[in-house]
């Protein structure tokens, strides 16, 4: 996968480190608004073994109210300015495209959109780079998405109708298929019950442009988990680190996490496992 400076291969599953430097998110809101703090959180991510940081300036919990454009700008692009001297792979976690062009020229890697790129202008401002882009699925938007009983027909077909729309509308538009990668949107629009069939079927969410896409997969602390294992969310780290080990199991590229160190030990027995099978 193309992914700005950067060419990814899937050898293993790369963990996506998370840093909200927000003070609303709904597991680590307000621990890294410091610039700081932010540096030295992402410094601690990459030595405990993340390949990439994702940096998100807006919170997109259930409820969660919007962030001025402003405002969004003056918390994400210095950090991914900085982050990028030092050749660290970055990605934006943003569906504002004003936030996309800044952060493309303030040379981040890898553009994460909750809202699939489909904000007016969002395509047009990713189009002609050469960043990676993850095309995620959500039902409604944050500040409704769980309101009610979110329904589907068939919520794994039903995903990867809307992936397979919107990554065709984004090769159309010149988009190269090497630089996308595509998101479920676990917790986003979903019941327990719809996360868990995304999980239990995640490579049938996957387009196939000649090859399947890679899938990102985020689950980390998510509800889906607590409602599970009855832990707020600062405590799920185990069921966190279970269901990144299921989503590897299932073929996931990369795997979005706040608890890095966890996931990549437990990522290393699994692939020692899987590698042990294949030798065999």
């Amino acid at each position: 996968m193309q992914c700005g400076r950067f060419s990814l291969t899937f050898e293993r599953p790369l963990v996506m480190g998370i840093l909200n430097v927000t003070p609303d998110s709904f597991s680590d809101g307000g621990s890294y608004v410091d610039p700081a703090e932010a540096r030295r959180q992402a410094e601690r991510m990459l030595t405990e073994g993340a390949d990439i940081i994702d940096i998100g300036g807006e919170s997109t919990r259930p409820g969660a109210p919007p962030v001025p454009l402003d405002e969004e700008l003056k918390r994400v692009i210095p950090l991914v300015e900085e982050l990028v001297k030092a050749n660290i792979l970055v990605s934006v976690d943003t569906y504002k495209p004003e936030v996309m062009r800044h952060a493309l020229a303030a040379g981040a890697d890898l553009i994460n959109d909750i809202w699939g790129f489909r904000m007016p202008g969002a395509i047009d401002a990713v189009k002609d780079s050469q960043c990676g882009l993850c095309v995620m699925h959500m039902l409604g938007e944050p500040q409704t998405m769980q309101v009610g009983e979110p329904a589907y027909d068939d919520v794994v077909a039903d995903v990867r109708a809307f992936l397979d729309e919107r990554v065709n509308t984004m090769i159309k538009a010149g988009v190269a298929k090497n630089r996308i990668s595509v998101d479920p949107g676990f917790g986003f629009g979903k019941t327990v019950e719809h996360n868990y069939a995304l999980l239990a079927h995640l490579p049938k969410t996957a387009p196939v442009v000649g090859r399947p896409l890679p899938i990102l997969a985020g689950m980390s602390r998510k509800s889906m988990l607590g409602a599970v294992v009855n832990r707020p969310a600062p405590q799920r780290v185990a069921a966190s680190v279970a269901a990144a080990v299921c989503a590897a199991e299932r073929g996931a590229a990369m795997i979005r996490v706040h608890d890095v160190e966890q996931t990549v030990d437990a990522l290393k027995v699994w692939a020692a496992t899987r590698d042990a099978a294949r030798s065999a």
